[in-house]
């Protein structure tokens, strides 16, 4: 079973719009909203919570690379951008405000599902690069924790470095707790080892 993708599309010119819609259906996405006006697709974005969002650069309300940036900055999805203009100037814009794919009309439909499954690609692995920061960040944070609390053990209450750890990793196992959490204990409660 493929996952379904969902995709909101902003696109002025009614009969774009509508064969968007079409190929895009008839390659499986599920279209979940489409509009004419940029400051529309914001609303749509956030009621719909699509994972593609397809946006016009030329559009009334408010331009695709303004409503490219909102998404980026708000909402969990692959930006592909459409455009009649094949200027590099706009393509550097679209790029920096997120878009991930670009497709300059009049496209084929053939061109349609390969820019989507890109953006699509890029916006996963950026996800999975910035989740990996994340659990290596916590992690960095969590180890530099538990350094200083075994300090503070050691210090304070005279332990080896052996038994100040085994003390944070035995109070974290019976309590089911994180050794980080024990070892913020430690630093900011004074926890230490009964006598």
């Amino acid at each position: 079973m493929v996952e379904e993708v969902r995709v909101a599309l902003a696109e002025d010119e009614a009969i774009i719009r509508l064969d968007l819609r079409e190929t895009l259906e008839e390659e499986g996405y599920t279209v979940v909203g489409d509009t004419g006006r940029g400051d529309e697709m914001l609303e749509l974005v956030a009621a719909t919570n699509p994972d593609v969002v397809i946006l016009d650069i030329k559009m009334p309300g408010m331009d695709g690379i303004e409503v490219a940036r909102h998404i980026a900055a708000t909402h969990d999805a692959a930006v592909v951008i459409l455009t009649a203009f094949s200027q590099r100037d706009l393509i550097d814009q679209a790029i920096e405000a997120g878009a991930l794919a670009y497709l300059v009309k009049p496209f084929q439909r053939s061109e349609l599902v390969p820019a989507v499954e890109i953006a699509l690609a890029r916006h996963r692995e950026m996800r999975a690069l910035t989740d990996q920061a994340q659990t290596l960040a916590d992690r960095l944070e969590a180890r530099k924790l538990i350094d200083r609390a075994r300090g503070a053990l050691m210090d304070e209450a005279g332990l080896t470095e052996a038994d100040a750890f085994r003390f944070i990793q035995q109070v974290a196992m019976n309590e089911r707790a994180s050794m980080a959490d024990v070892a913020r204990q430690v630093l900011d409660d004074g926890r230490r080892p009964e006598s």
